[in-house]
């Protein structure tokens, strides 16, 4: 089984964004921090979730269970549900959902922001990452 945990982080509401990933698995353990682009704070959770689901695809890990952990209620819902009427939303669902078809068990699961500090703190320097290249 492969431990997924996500987050993004934000400054402002749209504004530059950053997302980081915990992967955990047998003789696995790897920390991934990354700029994204202008994005709601949600929008950047959503952004995290299918960058985490085409790094697994791309790294032939999604034929075992994966278990997303995320502190972001609306994007654990809204995949859970498989639906938004947030227009901001949809093409990330839209597109999340065509990535999880290919995965033999996803399981998303909401955790505390407590219980994703990992994830927290790359995200932060992700977020680091996108203001250095917008002060270029």
């Amino acid at each position: 089984m492969l431990k997924i945990y996500l987050d993004a982080s934000t400054k402002g509401n749209p504004g530059p964004s950053g997302g980081g990933i915990v992967l955990v698995g047998d003789q696995l353990y790897e920390q991934l921090s990354f700029p994204l682009e202008n994005l709601s704070n949600h929008q950047a959770e959503f952004a995290v979730m299918q960058k985490a689901l085409t790094l697994l695809l791309e790294r032939n890990l999604h034929q075992q269970t994966c278990m997303f952990f995320t502190d972001s209620k609306i994007v654990a819902q809204t995949i859970d549900k498989d639906y938004t009427n947030n227009p901001a939303f949809q093409d990330y669902l839209t597109a999340i959902r065509t990535l999880l078809d290919q995965f033999s068990l996803a399981i998303i699961q909401w955790i505390p922001e407590n219980q994703n500090k990992g994830a927290d703190h790359l995200a932060r320097q992700g977020l680091a990452k996108a203001l250095r290249l917008k002060d270029r």
